[in-house]
């Protein structure tokens, strides 16, 4: 499973649970999960890799990125 997806996931997971909630708060749970899921994909979609902060390791990163686009 890669990062991306991993958060997508976990966005997906965390906003179908808040979907639940505020569904219940208000009386209709099916349209807040729809809501919450489509929050969390977002939210989960978004999220980006921290950039490398070592001038070997982002040598190193553009070394296999080269490699995987030959």
């Amino acid at each position: 499973m890669t990062s991306k997806s991993k958060h997508t996931g976990l966005g997906i997971g965390l906003g179908a649970a808040l979907g639940v909630v505020a569904g219940i708060l208000a009386g209709n749970v099916g349209l807040w999960i729809a809501i919450g899921v489509a929050i969390g994909i977002v939210i989960g979609a978004s999220s980006r890799r921290k950039a490398v902060e070592c001038p070997e390791c982002a040598e190193l990163h553009r070394a296999h990125e080269l490699k995987r686009q030959a």
